[in-house]
């Protein structure tokens, strides 16, 4: 392979027959489907594309504060984890732009956010066979051809729907990502003009908004939580911060990075987990926030820092962190300030605060898949509370009439644990979901990968890919 790969922006297909399927069509082009297109590139045998409604790759831009590190090391790029060979890495991308020797004195291991989204798009920009500005509506199963039916709208520039397609496909991988949460509380708040309540991944955007407001309030005690608030209090006056940071959690809590703790997020914890009965799985996921919802410790010593340089001059910062409260109703006083209705969980208090303006850090949740997959229900398992059941292979549980696979990325939280999200295991999990496609290790994979043996039984190893199938000469598209 190249160590270098050319410029080769995807056009939309004019030279192919409409009704040949495809061997796998992805639907979103976040980072795991974009690890996935990445090392799917170089099999030749496999015909691959992926769908997004974007107009092109963007990856959380109203959270690239300035200095804001991302939480994995850079070998936790889209491939290096399971091909360091590929010309999709990291360290490619920086060969590429000329700056190796840079990024090797600034002796970096974790990379600026801002740095990693651009990486990204340099993949993108440069990968074939990624379609952007097409949005997938529907797929469903087709039994008399015995393939995937895919349905799409190509949009416009400005945004206006353009024309429809459809593609067929033997296989498709899910991996349309996360959505905002808002709380039910607030969401009447957020949907109505005035008083600025946004969420953290909104916040670049409107900054210099939320900045101007007299009294701010950010609630979520995560990563985004504090970056939000630290990033406010260092551009507050001296003395007139008026900051409010609220978390339902019963501290600001330093995320868990200890070495045996981050084995959590490999596959032997994977497998081991998918193993579980579904209850303890449930039971498990919540409680073990401290692994992926805390705050990074280089974080709450800079918040820390902020607070302190400003006493200084014999006085405290006006700003107040209260953890253990949660928010049970809000309301607009008139047009120009919110009532938040709060109550501590510990003291089983309740009060009220007015503020001008919110910054809702209350996380991601993943997107359902009954919309776009409502075509696939009379096919599809699921638990015991109606979530879809999704196998080791990272494949929907379907009914066996069903020939083709349906692998999911990014939505198996609850059959996979808590490193479903985890940017180190996308690399992994690309590499096995291509495992199982194909029918053969593409990428070997290693057997082992902690120190730690998380049950009493042996760790199952990975399971034999199954047998290929017959895959569709590539067509120049």
């Amino acid at each position: 392979m190249r160590s270098t790969p050319p410029p080769t922006p995807a056009t939309p297909p004019t030279r192919r027959a409409p009704d040949l399927p495809r061997d796998l069509v992805g639907v979103g082009i976040g980072p795991s489907n974009l690890s996935l297109a990445a090392l799917a590139h170089p099999l030749d045998e496999l015909d691959a594309v992926f769908y997004e409604q974007r107009a092109a790759f963007d990856w959380h831009p109203g959270l690239l504060l300035e200095g804001a590190t991302l939480q994995v090391p850079f070998l936790a790029d889209l491939v290096t984890l399971a091909d360091p060979a590929s010309p999709w890495t990291f360290l490619n991308y920086l060969k590429t732009r000329e700056r190796l020797y840079p990024f090797y004195f600034a002796e970096r291991f974790h990379i600026h956010r801002a740095e990693y989204a651009a990486y990204c798009r340099w993949v993108s920009d440069n990968l074939p066979r990624l379609y952007f500005g097409h949005q997938v509506d529907a797929v469903r199963w087709n039994p008399e051809r015995d393939l995937f039916e895919v349905d799409y709208t190509q949009i416009a520039p400005d945004g206006e729907a353009e024309a429809l397609g459809r593609t067929y496909a033997r296989n498709v991988v899910l991996g349309i990502g996360t959505a905002p949460h808002v709380p039910e509380p607030l969401r009447p708040l957020v949907e109505a003009t005035g008083v600025p309540v946004i969420h953290a991944s909104d916040y670049l955007q409107h900054r210099e908004q939320l900045l101007a407001a007299d009294h701010i309030t950010v609630i979520g005690s995560g990563q985004s939580g504090a970056e939000v608030f630290l990033d406010l209090l260092r551009n507050r006056p001296l003395g007139r911060e008026r900051i409010h940071w609220l978390a339902r959690t019963e501290a600001f809590a330093p995320m868990e990075y200890s070495k045996l703790g981050l084995e959590h997020f490999t596959p032997d914890y994977t497998r081991y987990f998918h193993a579980l009965p579904e209850p303890v799985r449930d039971r498990l996921v919540p409680a073990q926030w401290q692994l992926h919802k805390g705050i990074d410790a280089d974080t709450i010593a800079a918040i820390h820092d902020e607070l302190y340089r400003r006493t200084l001059d014999g006085g405290w910062p006006d700003a107040v962190l209260t953890p253990g409260v949660q928010v049970r109703t809000a309301g607009r006083i008139a047009t120009t300030q919110i009532e938040l209705h709060l109550e501590h969980v510990q003291q089983s208090g309740r009060t009220r605060m007015t503020t001008d303006a919110v910054v809702l850090a209350t996380g991601y949740r993943e997107r359902p898949l009954d919309q776009i997959a409502a075509g696939l229900d009379p096919y599809m398992r699921r638990d015991a509370s109606e979530r879809p059941r999704i196998d080791e292979q990272h494949r929907l549980v379907l009914d066996p009439s069903v020939t083709g696979s349906v692998y999911i990325q990014n939505a198996e939280r609850h059959t996979h644990g808590i490193g479903a999200p985890d940017l180190g295991l996308i690399a992994w999990r690309s590499a096995s979901i291509l495992n199982s496609l194909t029918g053969e290790d593409s990428y070997p994979l290693p057997s082992r990968t902690a120190f730690t043996t998380f049950g009493l039984a042996p760790q199952p190893q990975i399971p034999p890919a199954r047998q290929p199938r017959t895959l569709t000469p590539l067509v120049a598209d």
